[in-house]
C-alpha cells in the first residue's frame, strides 16, 4: 500500500492511496487482505493528520472522474464536515437489504438517486468509521456489491465515499444515468429503477 500527495489537489491537503502494487483496474478485483490494507491506510492517515474532517472516496472509471486506470482512492481534508455530511440527521434508512455480513449491511437506500445506488453501514450505530474495526469488512462488502453490479451491468463507472456522521456509512453511486438540469439544478433525482427491484437483482447476481 502506498500513499502519495495528489498531483492536482482541489483542496489544501489531498492524497492518493494506491491500492496494490499489482496492476489492478477495479476495486472489485482486490484481494481481501488488500482491502484490509486500504482500510488501514485510511486509518493511519487520519491518525497522522487528526485535524478537520477526512473525506475518503473512490472514483472508478473515467466517467466517474478517475484520471488513472489503476485502482486507487483519495483522501481529502476539510476544516469541518462538508454540507452533505452536516445535513445528515437522525437514523440512517438503509432500505432494501442485499446482504448482511460481519455486523454490516449492504442495501439499496429508499431514496436512491441513480439505479443500483448502494449503502454499506454497520448494523449498530457507530460514529467514526475511521476508528471502526468494521472498516475493512465494509470495504470488502463494497467490493462484493461492485462485483454483483458488474455481473448485471458489466464494468460501469461508480463513485463511493465514506460519510463519518452520526452513523458512519459508505455511499456507492453507479454512474448509469446522466445527471441533467432537473437533478443538478433542483436537486430532484429521477431514478428509473426502484430500489426494491435493484436489491432483488443484486441479491440474485
Amino acid at each position: 500500500m502506498r500513499v502519495v500527495p495528489n498531483l492536482y489537489p482541489a483542496l489544501e491537503r489531498q492524497e492518493v492511496v494506491v491500492h496494490s502494487p499489482r496492476h489492478v483496474r477495479s476495486f472489485a478485483d482486490l484481494e481481501e487482505y488488500e482491502l484490509d490494507l486500504v482500510a488501514e491506510a485510511w486509518r493511519w492517515r487520519r491518525e497522522a493528520v487528526p485535524e478537520g474532517y477526512l473525506h475518503a472516496l473512490v472514483n472508478e472509471g473515467a466517467e466517474a472522474g478517475a484520471s488513472l486506470p489503476h485502482s486507487h482512492s483519495q483522501l481529502a481534508w476539510f476544516r469541518e464536515p462538508p454540507p452533505a455530511v452536516a445535513e445528515e440527521r437522525g437514523e440512517l434508512a438503509v432500505g432494501e437489504v442485499v446482504l448482511e455480513r460481519d455486523g454490516l449491511v449492504l442495501a439499496c437506500p429508499p431514496a436512491s438517486r441513480l439505479p443500483y445506488e448502494l449503502v454499506v453501514a454497520p448494523l449498530e450505530v457507530e460514529a467514526d468509521g475511521l476508528r471502526s474495526e468494521r472498516l475493512g469488512p465494509a470495504l470488502r462488502l463494497l467490493a462484493e456489491g461492485v462485483r454483483r453490479l458488474r455481473r448485471l451491468e458489466g464494468s460501469v463507472p461508480w463513485n463511493a465515499w465514506l460519510h463519518n456522521g452520526r452513523r458512519w456509512h459508505i455511499e456507492v453511486v453507479p454512474r448509469l444515468a446522466v445527471l441533467a438540469g432537473l437533478e443538478l439544478g433542483a436537486g430532484i433525482y429521477v431514478n428509473s429503477l426502484p430500489p426494491e427491484v435493484a436489491a432483488a437483482a443484486l441479491r440474485d447476481a
